[in-house]
């Protein structure tokens, strides 16, 4: 089971928050709106989308690596690596 199970409702009510919030980015579009206004939304919409990597990214830590890393010394260092990497891709974006 992911670690993010137990919030998963949450991140899924955070996600449909930021799908209406890039639906209003496409109107606003649309409709010629200010590009400030427009880059505000972006902005905005990029913040929630970093709290909900970081909750998933803590979810991950706190049980697919310790769940891993009771397993075995490998296991935990695979998960160590996959969250590390996943990091790394986060930093970058």
């Amino acid at each position: 089971m992911p670690g993010y199970t137990g919030s998963k409702d949450d991140y899924l009510k955070r996600l449909r928050r930021i799908e209406g919030q890039v639906r209003g980015v496409q109107k606003m579009v649309d409709t010629d709106t200010y590009c400030i206004d427009i880059l505000t939304q972006v902005s905005a919409i990029t913040k929630a989308l970093q709290a909900v990597s970081l909750g998933l990214l803590e979810d991950h830590v706190a049980h697919c690596v310790v769940d891993a890393a009771r397993e075995s010394d490998e296991a935990a260092q695979e998960k160590v690596r996959e969250a590390a990497d996943a990091i790394a891709r986060l930093v970058r974006s």
